[in-house]
């Protein structure tokens, strides 16, 4: 661990699966969640974007989703119910008796975070990270992607884009087999219940980033959403610290 890794706290899961959380900062807790084969680190510590939402005055709060970073890893499918993901980040909320939080993510994280809101989750503010509204209404196509990639593992063309997604996956120590059930959690978010959803909203999306659809497209399905744009593409724009910039400003208004 490097020194600016902060220290995991764990609870569990109502179907025993241990989970690993991380906390920085004093203020209003803002819950985020990290992409697909991320971490919370890789996702919102190594590169600064939590310590610049810290500065803007808030507390921040990170989870490690099943099967990524401290997190358990089960093999066994019946880990991995559809939505499974939604129950644990509620229950993350639960466990820390959160009422007046905001809540964002980062691709499989906004994914998450859109079942949250459809499921009751009332934050006062929303971030979509890397998410368009494809990547919320029919997941299939990024899971058939995924799918593709993970039951490949060490076959696919040096330098091409499951090549790249591979070589992330060494960077995170990620599990194959235990990923391969996340995908199973995926769910969709239909275009009516994400019209209901009313609070402020910021999708937050790297100018090269097409992976999960428009996120313009995402934008205009929303009652209040406003599109906030960063260089770079769906595995470059979180190295970004522009990317951190915008969450703080956007968080930050509501002290």
């Amino acid at each position: 661990m490097t020194d600016d890794r902060p220290q995991p706290q764990y609870f569990t899961a109502d179907d025993g699966i241990r989970l690993a959380y991380y906390t920085m900062g004093q203020g209003r807790p803002v819950v985020l969640l990290h992409g697909f084969m991320s971490d919370a680190y890789t996702n919102w510590v190594r590169y600064g974007h939590a310590a610049k939402v810290v500065a803007a005055g808030r507390q921040v709060v990170m989870l490690d989703f099943r099967a990524h970073g401290e997190s358990d890893k089960p093999h066994d499918a019946a880990a991995y119910p559809r939505d499974r993901l939604t129950q644990d980040a509620l229950q993350l909320v639960a466990h820390l008796g959160l009422t007046d939080y905001d809540l964002g993510g980062y691709s499989l994280g906004s994914r998450t975070v859109s079942r949250m809101l459809a499921e009751g989750a009332r934050p006062g503010r929303v971030i979509f990270g890397g998410m368009g509204l494809e990547g919320l209404t029919d997941t299939g196509r990024r899971a058939g992607h995924f799918r593709e990639i993970l039951t490949n593992i060490g076959s696919h063309e040096r330098g091409s884009p499951a090549w790249m997604v591979e070589a992330f996956l060494k960077t995170t120590d990620g599990d194959p087999k235990a990923l391969l059930g996340i995908i199973d959690t995926f769910s969709d978010t239909p275009l009516d219940t994400l019209r209901r959803f009313t609070m402020p909203i910021q999708v937050l999306c790297g100018v090269e980033d097409q992976d999960n659809g428009s996120a313009q497209a995402l934008v205009a399905a929303l009652q209040n959403a406003t599109y906030a744009e960063v260089p770079g593409g769906h595995m470059s724009s979180v190295v970004k610290p522009e990317m951190g910039t915008a969450m703080a400003a956007f968080l930050g208004e509501a002290r």
